[in-house]
């Protein structure tokens, strides 16, 4: 699944990828069509929409399904499940204290000529998602030096590594470090977004066990989107009192809160189904 895709937050199957990776990977058990479809609703996904949602899902090998009588139940594959967990490594993760930075930058030179669009533009996007910035035309930077192997892989799969060199240094003396930060990054957006995610999540306070799910479901939906819009800039390169730190914190308090009411409720749900 690429990264675009992983970030689009307004389709049922990425919805389905939220649900299945939140209730039904950790389970390890199949879930009838009617549960998806139901939790689905919640959000206004139309059971036709839900359903093409599987279908593809299916197809791109993440769901097999499985027929019992006139009812119809999903289970992940291997790929789905390496798929979800490591989703779940990174949603979770991200937003944990990464320690002291050592001022050291990864530094990209490659250049592709402008006659090269689509060369450039998929560099431009792979280097992107992967948290490089661009200062410069031709110049890429990370404070995150052991991204060099992925942004090795990214030059060799475009066939540019015969025309790419990579540094690893701290900044000189000239010039300013946070005016090339700014140069780099729109981090004025990214905060916009943080603030968006704070203002939406500190009021909500699920009264029963249907609410807490659907929080619980969206709060993750829409923290999925930030591993692959932050750059995770160490916090001496970030403005002060920066709101990515303050959604962190708001997005792993909510979710251990909500956790427990939003699972047992699943649990309810899939119990019903099988009774049915």
């Amino acid at each position: 699944m690429s990264r675009r895709r992983e970030v689009s937050h307004t389709s049922a199957r990425s919805l389905l990828m939220t649900v299945l990776g939140e209730y039904v990977l950790p389970r390890g058990r199949p879930v009838w069509t009617s549960t998806l479809v139901d939790v689905l609703a919640a959000f206004g996904v139309e059971e036709k929409s839900a359903r093409q949602a599987l279908a593809r899902t299916a197809a791109e090998g993440w769901l097999v399904s499985e027929r019992v009588g006139r009812r119809v139940r999903w289970s992940l594959t291997p790929p789905g499940r390496r798929l979800l967990t490591e989703g779940a490594e990174r949603i979770y993760g991200f937003g944990r204290d990464s320690g002291e930075w050592d001022g050291k930058w990864l530094m990209l030179l490659v250049s592709v000529p402008e006659t090269k669009r689509d060369l450039r533009h998929s560099l431009r996007t792979r280097l992107t998602w992967a948290g490089f910035g661009s200062p410069t035309p031709g110049v890429w930077i990370s404070p995150d030096a052991s991204r060099q192997d992925e942004a090795g892989t990214i030059v060799r799969d475009l066939g540019l590594d015969k025309e790419a060199m990579s540094f690893v240094a701290a900044y000189g003396t000239i010039g300013d470090e946070d005016a090339m930060v700014a140069q780099a990054w729109d981090l004025s957006a990214l905060e916009g977004r943080y603030e968006g995610f704070i203002d939406e999540f500190t009021g909500v306070h699920p009264a029963c066990g249907d609410e807490a799910l659907h929080a619980q479901a969206k709060l993750v939906h829409e923290w999925r989107r930030f591993p692959f819009l932050d750059p995770r800039l160490p916090a001496r390169l970030l403005p002060h009192n920066w709101s990515g730190a303050q959604a962190a914190e708001l997005f792993h308090r909510k979710h251990v809160e909500w956790r427990p009411a939003a699972q047992e409720h699943w649990d309810k749900l899939t119990g019903s189904a099988e009774a049915a």
